[in-house]
């Protein structure tokens, strides 16, 4: 079980959404100290100045390695880091520019790897850590005008599960959670729709995601109705599975009016 009380975290993309609730729950927790990264100096100036005096935050874009490698080497130990920056890109792939593939994937995937790559030996070396990444429902069931971010988080959950079982065979100490939420009402995900699958209140995926932190679960699959995505897209005929998610759950018209945010 990770503690969260005396412990010490990295959260990326910690000045807004999700990741500024995740500090304010583990610092509620009791955690020793919260460190923040975010390209939006501004909103993590916020942030820092509003949680206190065991929040410090440093301004890191999450598509660069160097940048990633450099603030990594000032960081203290950590004991848990959740990989949360992300973005989107809400058009067909049709409509993609070079930029919107490289910096998806480079904000969604590549950074949490050169992160993680960089705080994994410290953890070897004290048997203990736990890394947390975020990715989405959408790295479960693909969608229209998700492309460059669904890419981005089938990978996620690959790179979570290999990481987590190289772990687990050496018998490291180290934890790795994958987070797959469906939609969060955030304003990253303005105008999305949903008329079965609720989308969901940041608050109670934030309760949710430090739950499964505190009992080291694999996976979280949120909501409930999400845990069927592998289970469905496994024993339907393609067919029968993509009427199912695009006519019955209307997750292929969910991004049809997406408008990020502002």
């Amino acid at each position: 079980m990770s503690r969260i009380q005396d412990a010490t975290l990295l959260i990326t993309g910690g000045a807004s959404g999700i990741g500024r609730l995740m500090a304010a729950s583990a610092l509620q927790k009791g955690a020793a100290r919260v460190v923040l990264w975010d390209i939006n100096k501004a909103g993590l100036d916020e942030t820092v100045s509003e949680l206190g005096d065991r929040v410090s935050g440093d301004v890191v874009d999450m598509s660069s390695a160097e940048q990633i490698r450099e603030a990594a080497t000032h960081l203290p130990s950590l004991d848990i880091l959740i990989n949360n920056a992300g973005i989107i890109v809400g058009k067909d792939f049709a409509d993609h520019t070079a930029e919107d593939i490289d910096r998806t994937l480079g904000v969604n995937i590549r950074g949490p790897m050169h992160l993680a790559s960089a705080v994994l030996p410290a953890m070897l070396d004290r048997g203990t850590g736990h890394i947390v990444n975020i990715a989405s429902a959408a790295g479960i069931v693909a969608a229209p005008k998700l492309s460059a971010y669904s890419a981005s988080k089938f990978a996620m959950v690959g790179f979570s599960d290999s990481l987590r079982l190289e772990m687990q065979r050496d018998d490291t100490g180290i934890r790795v959670t994958c987070v797959q939420p469906f939609y969060i009402h955030t304003g990253m995900f303005s105008g999305v729709t949903s008329p079965i699958i609720p989308i969901m209140k940041p608050d109670d995926a934030v309760r949710r995601i430090m739950k499964a932190i505190e009992r080291d679960a694999a996976y979280l699959r949120m909501p409930a109705l999400v845990k069927l995505g592998p289970f469905l897209k496994g024993v339907l005929p393609r067919p029968v599975f993509e009427f199912t998610a695009g006519k019955v759950f209307g997750i292929y018209d969910a991004m049809n009016g997406f408008r990020g945010r502002d």
